[in-house]
């Protein structure tokens, strides 16, 4: 791997800036619908210490679907990995990411993995604690540990924006509920699911987290958080299933384990040393970030980062 340079990454997003013309910023919550869909940023940590960063990735904003990977690793803290699996999968689905068709026709009505909304917030329902502000806080603090940052705090109005916009999501909880797939009720999953998905974050957090799960669960300092097995757990989910229904497409087109969110964020881990992190909040089709994906390309290109 040749090294990298802050000048390199500027011209991968003046390169990517075109695609941004050509995404949508998530309207469906109104609150995401107001974000500049020109903004695109990158920031590279390596486990050497150099940073590396271009574009806007100071700013910030909320996890979305980013949030699942680590919620499932405080899950398995909770829980252990195997009382997880009783509750989720670990296979891909090819439908979109708050699809119901595979609670409904499947065999086992169990969801198919936890980077879909029905898996996630079944992991969600896992988190331990006597109260939904105790669980959240809980989700919260250990958000804020692995990001190594104390800077990361709810964003109110994205979380009342999920909570009168959440009806899709609502459904696969009452489903899940009424099948046995819920740890605690629907209405307190449910909220504790829309918050985590309204903490915000930069680019910066997400290459921080992205490094931590790369070194395997251990903080900048040597701690260890999670256990081997449970960070090469969550990095296969992410190479298979981290991209919604274009996972396949980006596992042959880019190659490396990452996790997208409709905030635009993208958080990449890329073992052993290395973490990256993307904003960029307009979308393609998929819900992932356009113009964030063509930036990955370059890089994983040029630097032969493909784990493939």
């Amino acid at each position: 791997m040749r090294p990298f340079t802050d000048t390199e990454l500027k011209e991968y997003i003046k390169n990517a800036k075109k695609y941004c013309a050509k995404g949508k910023v998530a309207t469906y919550i109104p609150a995401l619908a107001r974000k500049n869909k020109k903004d695109l940023g990158v920031f590279v940590m390596l486990e050497s210490g150099e940073e590396y960063a271009a574009g806007d990735y100071k700013e910030k904003f909320s996890m979305q679907s980013v949030s699942k990977p680590f919620v499932l690793l405080l899950a398995m803290q909770d829980w252990g990995i195997e009382k997880v699996l009783e509750k989720v999968g670990l296979e891909s689905t090819g439908d979109g990411f708050n699809s119901v068709v595979r609670l409904e026709t499947a065999d086992t009505h169990k969801p198919f993995n936890p980077m879909i909304n029905a898996g996630a917030i079944a992991v969600t329902s896992m988190v331990k604690g006597k109260t939904v502000d105790e669980r959240f806080e809980r989700l919260l603090n250990f958000i804020r540990l692995i990001a190594e940052s104390e800077d990361i705090h709810l964003n109110q109005e994205i979380y009342e924006s999920e909570l009168a916009t959440g009806n899709r999501n609502r459904s696969l909880a009452y489903f899940m509920e009424g099948e046995g797939f819920l740890a605690t009720p629907s209405q307190e999953a449910l909220e504790v699911y829309f918050k985590q998905c309204s903490i915000e974050v930069t680019a910066k957090n997400l290459a921080q987290m992205g490094l931590f799960l790369a070194r395997g669960g251990v903080l900048s300092d040597g701690t260890r958080v999670v256990s081997e097995e449970e960070a090469r757990l969550v990095r296969s989910i992410i190479a298979s299933c981290g991209l919604y229904d274009e996972s396949g497409e980006f596992a042959a087109k880019v190659g490396i384990p990452a996790k997208s969110g409709v905030g635009g964020g993208i958080m990449c881990a890329i073992k052993p040393d290395m973490g990256i992190g993307i904003y960029g909040p307009a979308l393609n089709a998929k819900g992932n970030s356009l113009a964030g994906i063509e930036v990955l390309k370059q890089l994983v290109k040029d630097h032969d980062l493909c784990i493939y």
